[in-house]
């Protein structure tokens, strides 16, 4: 006690209750604990099953008190080409609103709150999703109310309205934003499918949004809201169990605009075009305040990759990790990307730039690889310059060091998205929508291991041989002609023609 002074006096909550149990035994009244393990390969497998109405029920095993419920329907602006453009953005807005059995969104929410339920709808351009996070006892409740949100919403003309009016301010918000993320990527889509599937846009129009009514909503929805374009996917409950509950709510259920048989389904494959879509933009004010974010031009050049059907999209989610890049004020080390090749090559020696970055879109039938890059409207010229040359790089020499980096954080990155239960659910609903079954992490895993420098090598060699989609926003005075970006990625350094560069 002399010796530990003040010290020995001291009561710790960590053992002063039981001062003579050893930490290697358990604790005397306390319930035994419960671990997850698992029993076998079966654990990890997603199990499938198909109603007699063609539905696909999908459900995943995942320990836990809460479960992720949802309903996944291939729907979505992609399919618009018969209808007014902005279909599917309405549909979003709408989703849990009023039904048959419930009055009000008010209602349906505090029904989930009695099993701590959260709720959420996402359209994208080939799915729309509703989907319901609440306690597994309460699954039962949930799916019927997931049915009722599909398939038998009220469509009233004050949440018409309401929906109306919510557009159109997510409209001018889109516009308004310091970060134009969202806007360049329609722009992106919208120049390399000109006016076709994934190029139809994803938000409605303003001019729709006084054309689009209950009537319109009701003749898109009997085509594309069908059981066969339907998967039921739930992540931390039993198959069975959920099965009973798809064929009590969701089989031999008619609709609200009745059930007749889809006539003007859309199947049209994506047809790459290729193109620019510009827009002169005063950026000078997009972010007023004490520190205001300085005026940037933004461009993003893409060119065709692959769909997620096809081996090559495995190398293709390997080259766009080992791209990444990011913002030039990004912190952190080798973990944040700091290693990859936008970040070494441009960031890290042109100091002007703001932002370089490499996304890859990749949908059923074709996908789209792209650079987004930052920079002031005066170097717009030497901006493009830079990002044709980075794509002109990749069909050359692929280090060994930094191809095991980008497949080592492809394969982190995955493994960490996939400890959350919602990206499981998304996982497990969009695999299964596509293609019946799911390929398990573990797989995944051991095909990306399997890339080799060639793989990227051959996948990059067929992608320089399109022609490039270009978008640009902000001030384009300096910018080069779409003939010029295109000669450039033609090139073999990726320089824009001599000419442009003597006279512009």
């Amino acid at each position: 006690s002399r010796r530990c002074g003040v010290a020995a006096g001291r009561s710790y909550s960590g053992g002063g209750a039981y001062p003579s149990v050893s930490l290697t035994c358990p604790l005397p009244g306390v319930p035994k604990a419960v671990f997850a393990a698992a029993e076998g390969r079966e654990r990890f497998e997603t199990r499938v099953t198909v109603l007699e109405n063609g539905l696909r029920v999908a459900s995943q095993k995942k320990f836990g008190q809460f479960c992720t419920v949802g309903l996944l329907i291939n729907s979505g602006s992609r399919h618009e080409a018969k209808y007014l453009s902005g279909i599917s953005h309405f549909l979003e807005k709408l989703a849990f609103s009023s039904t048959a059995q419930f009055g009000s969104k008010d209602e349906i929410l505090l029904t989930l709150e009695k099993h701590g339920g959260i709720c959420d709808c996402q359209a994208s351009r080939d799915t729309i999703m509703y989907a319901v996070s609440a306690d597994a006892k309460g699954l039962d409740t949930v799916v019927n109310l997931l049915a009722d949100v599909a398939l038998q919403p009220r469509l009233s003309d004050e949440e018409i309205e309401m929906t109306r009016t919510a557009i159109r301010f997510e409209l001018e918000d889109l516009n308004m934003r310091p970060d134009p993320e969202p806007l360049l990527t329609e722009m992106i889509h919208a120049a390399a499918y000109r006016d076709n599937t994934v190029g139809l846009n994803r938000f409605c129009p303003v001019e729709n949004t006084d054309k689009i009514d209950r009537e319109v909503l009701h003749s898109y929805l009997r085509n594309y809201y069908t059981p066969d374009r339907m998967v039921l996917a739930g992540v931390g409950i039993e198959h069975e169990q959920l099965v009973e509950c798809a064929k009590k709510y969701l089989l031999g259920v008619e609709p609200v605009w009745g059930s007749g048989q889809s006539k003007d389904v859309d199947r049209s494959v994506a047809q790459y075009t290729g193109g620019i879509v510009k827009v002169e933009k005063d950026m000078s004010d997009v972010s007023l305040g004490p520190t205001p974010i300085p005026e940037l031009t933004h461009i993003m050049i893409g060119l065709e990759s692959c769909s997620f059907l096809e081996e090559d999209f495995i190398p293709f989610a390997v080259l766009n990790m080992m791209m990444g890049g990011g913002g030039s004020f990004s912190a952190g080390g080798p973990g944040k990307g700091m290693f990859t090749r936008l970040y070494l090559n441009v960031l890290n020696r042109h100091h002007w730039m703001y932002n370089a970055t490499s996304y890859h879109h990749s949908y059923e039938d074709t996908g789209l690889l792209c650079i987004h890059a930052s920079a002031d409207p005066k170097q717009v010229r030497e901006m493009v310059e830079i990002i044709t040359r980075e794509f002109i790089l990749m069909a050359g020499a692929v280090g060994e060091v930094e191809l095991e980096r980008a497949k080592t954080q492809l394969k982190s990155m995955l493994m960490m998205n996939l400890e959350s239960r919602p990206v499981i659910f998304e996982d497990v609903g969009r695999q299964v929508l596509a293609t019946n079954t799911r390929k398990l992490p573990h797989e995944l895993c051991a095909l990306i291991s399997q890339v080799k420098s060639t793989d990227i090598k051959r996948v990059v060699t067929k992608m320089l041989h399109k022609k490039p989609a270009v978008a640009a926003l902000g001030d384009l005075t300096d910018l080069p002609t779409y003939e010029h970006i295109q000669a450039a990625l033609s090139s073999k350094d990726g320089r824009l023609p001599r000419m442009y560069r003597l006279f512009r």
